[in-house]
């Protein structure tokens, strides 16, 4: 069982950047893969990010490759997306979820989630 908490969401203009944080439970961190996914208003959950166990395989969106990075420090049970030169239209609710598996893009390979937090960003 593994619990997130999603941090770091806020307001910024565009072409700003914002770090999020995915705090995590549990002992056995570093056999999770952990997503991040974000979901606007009336639009179905997007794929954003994934980063393997141990950091060694990530994968991105086409439409957030070259801005945002994903990362893990598995010592504080802790992955990270940091995000630059954000654009209005990456406005959601950003989740983090892990699964035991792989490093997947789908959201029904997930097996725990976040609450979410919102990031907005104005034009």
């Amino acid at each position: 069982q593994v619990q997130l908490v999603e941090s770091g969401g806020g307001l910024v203009q565009a072409g700003g950047s914002l770090r999020l944080s995915c705090a995590a439970s549990g002992r056995t961190f570093n056999t999770y893969a952990v997503g991040w996914f974000r979901q606007a208003p009336g639009k179905e959950r997007q794929f954003v990010a994934v980063i393997s166990g141990i950091g060694r395989s990530t994968y991105y969106a086409d439409s957030v490759k070259g801005r945002f990075t994903i990362s893990r420090d598995n010592a504080k049970n802790t992955v990270y997306l940091q995000m630059n030169s954000l654009k209005p239209e990456d406005t959601a609710v950003y989740y983090c979820a892990a699964n035991r598996a792989v490093a997947a893009r789908s959201a029904s390979a997930f097996d725990y989630w976040g609450q979410g937090t919102q990031v907005t960003v104005s034009s």
